[in-house]
């Protein structure tokens, strides 16, 4: 009777656990079928069209490669700055030589994100006028307060127990945060990263507007023009990006997370 009851707890405890392990398995085949599928759908529908000179135009191959590149290169470069402004500043912080720095550097991360981005791009465009790396600093100022803030928790949340451990292992502070806070702050911190990644995706749509490029310029010439092809067109590029940059930001966070968290 014991082993039986110790089965069937087994087997509660189990359940969920297996079932979420099934629905993880499928998200991580399911999500590039889903994408290929919609962007398979959407060029057909596109080529079952009689197109006209100006939908010919925004809908070549070469100018929607060159309109990506554009919305991969602000997305990237925005976060990889956003990352190396945002994580030591977040580290700084945690430390207690840092911490009365700790509202004023929450401050300014909160100001990117208490202005609407339109907004907040249009005052940094007004300070360094319109082009590409304008547009870049608005996208650092407006998506490094996950970042930050996720830097922050990720250290914080670390037990002191297991700090009070390795200091008494010898370790020295930086060891201490280089072989212990960080690495259990991992998850936390790509959590933000990722988070920040679809700030810049969608953020990156209206760099089009201070003349940087990238695929909001699709979706605009297709409203202005009345063209459903090209509207349609863009729209599904720029979700299809946001969908893919997210899944391939999740599987590399679950590589790059220490096993056991």
């Amino acid at each position: 009777m014991v082993f039986e009851s110790n089965a069937t707890a087994g087997s509660v405890v189990d359940g969920p656990d297996k079932t979420a392990a099934v629905w993880a398995k499928v998200g991580l085949v399911g999500m590039p079928i889903f994408i290929v599928a919609v962007l398979l759908a959407n060029y057909f529908w596109v080529s079952g069209k009689e197109l006209d000179s100006i939908e010919l135009r925004n809908l070549n191959a070469d100018n929607i490669f060159t309109l990506v590149r554009q919305h991969l290169s602000l997305t990237f470069i925005s976060t990889i700055l956003v990352v190396l402004i945002a994580i030591p500043a977040g580290i700084a912080v945690t430390r207690p030589a840092f911490s009365k720095a700790t509202p004023f550097v929450l401050g300014i991360g909160n100001a990117g994100q208490a202005i609407p981005s339109l907004g907040f791009i249009t005052i940094v465009v007004i300070w360094f006028g319109v082009g590409f790396w304008p547009v870049i600093v608005g996208l650092v100022a407006y998506s490094a307060l996950p970042i930050l803030r996720n830097t922050m928790v990720g250290i914080q949340q670390v037990d002191e127990n297991v700090i009070k451990a390795a200091r008494g292992m010898g370790l020295s502070p930086r060891q201490v945060l280089a072989r212990v806070e960080m690495p259990l702050a991992v998850p936390v911190m790509l959590a933000g990263i990722r988070t920040a990644l679809i700030i810049n995706v969608g953020t990156a749509s209206l760099a089009f507007l201070y003349n940087a490029g990238g695929l909001g310029l699709m979706i605009q010439t297709g409203i202005q023009l009345n063209r459903d092809p090209i509207l349609i067109t863009g729209v599904v590029l720029v979700a299809s990006l946001a969908l893919t940059i997210d899944y391939l930001a999740s599987v590399l966070g679950k590589l790059a997370s220490p096993k056991g968290l």
